[in-house]
């Protein structure tokens, strides 16, 4: 078990943990919770060795073998499948053990090597990488490419595989969700129930935490406090403690009351009966969420649109995409990837648009937010439209040497220069005072945004989107760099805004607290889905199996190795088709008997090996023994590819001939 006795932890002269005791048992799934900069990280980095307590106890067993995600972004021409497979520390280290074996005369050490090999997995690295791999949303014809050629999102994707690939006793993640689609978030969690280790996780993410965690571990004023449950368990239980103290409410009392206003006001009108059961839903969550509120770093609210236009948008047949690259050739036609979208976005909607991984949600609302042409197709936009747009990549559009000040007034000149500025006051200080209300206040408003951490750049990017007083709120993966109380204020929020959402993200709990409708993107269009989060999470497993299988499929069809000749199209009865089938396919079927057979023989010799090497021989034997399994796995390997060919084949000339 780790033990974690009076410990104090410090990080200059920052005190983190101050007399902090805990006991973690074998086999615990742990989520690691607390406010940004509580000491999370630090934590993590005495648990792996990289920081040492400064007073205190802290004891980890030594034989414990550890897996955690570099935070390093790899550079290296590898393929995807190899740099994985080098995460296996053990695999490593038996290669390498019976490299240096072979090149000495030693038989026992050869053969001790040979068995460690096999042990290590060798027979079934190459598998286990590429499951890893696919299961984190890579294509088949991906797995083989150099890490290099990879983004830097999908090249920190191959960090957590590599870190799954590991044997390890304790398991370290810190946001592994970070750079995970849904469908992604969905393998992840599957694959962690299985996990038979000890594992510490760092999320913001409320689900996942709930998922794959049986105990929540809180720092909180520099203490370690254990909580039997998930992250809800957790905050149900804090929320009981917190409760005692009234006083923690009393900052939450207004904007209850501002929900049960509205709930009164249009719970009896069909018009606004989803928007008023979704203040219910809010105000539900709220009554037990307020004190992480009252905690949060701050809170905020959307400003009632100046006007809500009916429809906001209508689409007609539109086609999303990218048009063709500049130094493409002339005529080079644009790439759609979603086409022939015929929907309407009505006031008051609250919208989540769900899909796949590469499907086209971001292209969608690209369009939407007029940050891509439509390619085709008639859109139409209400009059008075005024859409405020969180990209998934919003924070990269900052700019690093300015401060949050400039920020804001650079927004105001552009808005006054457009005619789109909705009466909003501009002076400096008024400014500097909505700053202040996002926690931008004294001489953070002079900080350079460079120097600010995730979540304080995702603040400002909020601050910059309420003051644009929107009525059509844009938000593409908007919690990546939020923490869990921040997330919940931004729910809160949302769920307040009086005008229209649509909504892409990968956090379940912000997407069942907002939204009441969704929008499926899928196989290049766009349909309502007709089922809730728990119906798409099965629809993503099921649809990634089908993905995958289709993809194996077809590598398996290409790789064929016989040609099949187009038939001349003459009329013959059933017999002489069926006669003309099997004369084609008689060299194939005599083939397949023979690697059949050949199969059937190593598959026994295999077994033979196996019985063998089991029992007590002398190094030399087993040394023997180690390479001819290698051989005959190998070979066997081989011979199965070469039949799934041959059954392709047979299988296109009966469809060809029928």
């Amino acid at each position: 078990m780790i033990t974690i006795k009076n410990v104090t932890l410090r990080r200059s002269a920052k005190v983190l943990l101050e007399g902090a005791t805990v006991t973690l048992n074998p086999g615990e799934k742990v989520g690691l919770v607390g406010r940004n900069g509580a000491g999370k990280s630090s934590l993590f980095a005495l648990l792996n060795g990289n920081l040492q307590e400064d007073t205190g106890e802290f004891y980890i067993p030594t034989q414990w073998r550890m897996g955690q995600v570099s935070q390093d972004m790899p550079e290296t021409e590898q393929s995807a499948t190899e740099f994985v497979i080098e995460g296996d520390t053990v695999l490593n280290d038996a290669r390498a053990e019976v490299a240096a074996a072979e090149t000495t005369e030693d038989g026992e050490r050869l053969g001790n090597a040979y068995m460690a090999l096999y042990d290590a997995g060798e027979h079934d690295a190459q598998s286990r990488a590429q499951a890893l791999i696919l299961g984190l949303g890579f294509k088949t014809t991906e797995l083989d490419n150099p890490v290099n050629s990879f983004s830097g999102g999908w090249r920190m994707r191959l960090q957590l595989a590599r870190a799954l690939m590991c044997p390890s006793d304790l398991l370290l993640l810190d946001e592994p969700t970070n750079h995970l689609d849904l469908d992604a978030l969905v393998w992840l969690e599957a694959w962690l129930k299985r996990y038979e280790g000890t594992m510490v996780v760092i999320s913001h993410d409320r689900e996942f935490l709930d998922a794959v965690t049986n105990v929540t571990l809180h720092i909180d004023a520099g203490k370690l406090v254990r909580y039997g449950g998930n992250y809800s368990k957790f905050e149900d239980m804090r929320a009981e403690q917190m409760e005692l103290q009234q006083n923690a409410f009393a900052k939450q009392q207004d904007k209850i009351a501002h929900l049960q206003k509205f709930i009164a006001r249009f719970k009896a009108k069909a018009s606004k009966a989803k928007q008023a059961q979704s203040r219910v839903k809010a105000l539900d969550r709220m009554e037990k969420i307020a004190p992480l509120l009252a905690e949060a770093d701050f809170s905020f609210e959307f400003k009632e649109p100046a006007n809500l236009p009916n429809p906001m948008l209508s689409m007609q047949g539109v086609s999303v995409g990218y048009p063709a690259p500049a130094d493409a050739p002339a005529g080079t036609p644009p790439t759609v990837i979603v086409q022939n979208v015929s929907r309407s976005v009505l006031a008051g909607q609250r919208i989540g648009i769900l899909g796949a991984n590469g499907q086209g949600k971001s292209t969608l609302v690209k369009t939407i937010a007029r940050d891509l042409q439509a390619i085709g197709g008639d859109m139409t936009e209400g009059k008075g439209l005024n859409i405020g747009y969180f990209a998934q990549q919003e924070l990269d559009v900052l700019h690093p040497a300015d401060n949050p000040l400039d920020h804001m007034i650079g927004l105001a000149k552009k808005l006054t220069n457009d005619g789109k500025l909705a009466g909003q006051a501009t002076r400096e200080q008024d400014l500097r005072s909505f700053l202040g209300q996002f926690n931008f206040g004294g001489d953070m408003v002079k900080q350079a945004v460079g120097s600010m951490s995730g979540g304080e750049k995702a603040r400002l990017v909020l601050c910059m989107l309420v003051w644009q007083r929107p009525n059509l709120l844009l938000m593409d993966e908007p919690t990546n760099h939020l923490d869990l109380a921040t997330r919940e204020a931004l729910s809160m929020a949302l769920n307040e805004f009086e005008g229209t959402v649509m909504l892409v993200s990968h956090d379940r709990a912000l997407l069942r607290a907002v939204c009441d409708e969704f929008w499926m993107v899928s196989r290049g269009g766009v349909e309502p889905f007709d089922g809730d989060l728990d119906d798409y999470q099965r629809y993503l497993l099921d649809e990634g199996k089908r993905l995958r299988a289709e993809a194996v499929a077809a590598a398996n069809a290409a790789a064929s190795k016989p040609a099949v000749v187009a038939p001349v199209v003459v009329a013959k009865d059933n017999g002489q088709v069926r006669k003309d089938i099997n004369e084609k396919k008689r060299p194939l079927k005599k083939e397949m008997d023979g690697v059949e057979k050949n199969m059937a023989t190593l598959e026994s010799e295999k077994t033979a090996l196996h019985d063998k090497l089991a029992t007590p021989l002398p190094p030399a034997d087993i040394a023997e023994a180690g390479k001819r399994l290698k051989a005959v796995e190998d070979e066997l390997a081989a011979l199965e590819l070469r039949w799934l060919e041959l059954t392709e084949a047979m299988d296109a000339i009966e469809s060809a001939m029928a």
